[in-house]
């Protein structure tokens, strides 16, 4: 990865860890030479950098969401790819809170 993306994606983890997440909800990044947390599971450099949600329901039971970060998210400014990503976060937890409590 060159300077100028770490230096984005750094930029990029910055913005995210500020959202303001439900606490059953975790954001784990596997983004080689910026971050890679220890709760990514399987994680394959070839597949390229990512971001991972998990909506944890129990001990047992959690849900997992992928957020692949592609070429054309790259070429994004910092603050594009952190709304982007924001917003597929807030999809992510309303999607589990309908899950879990049914539609309103």
């Amino acid at each position: 990865m060159v300077e100028e993306q770490v230096k984005k994606l750094k930029k990029v983890v910055e913005l995210v860890d500020k959202v303001q997440v439900n606490p059953d909800v975790t954001v784990d990044y596997f983004i080689p030479g910026v971050l890679v947390t220890e709760n990514v599971k399987g994680h394959d450099e070839a597949k390229g950098p990512y971001i991972q949600f998990t909506y944890a329901v129990n001990d047992t039971d959690s849900h997992i969401q992928i957020v692949p970060l592609t070429l054309n998210d790259l070429e994004k400014t910092p603050e594009d790819l952190a709304n982007y990503i924001t917003f597929s976060l807030e999809t992510f937890m309303a999607e589990m809170d309908s899950r879990q409590f049914g539609a309103q």
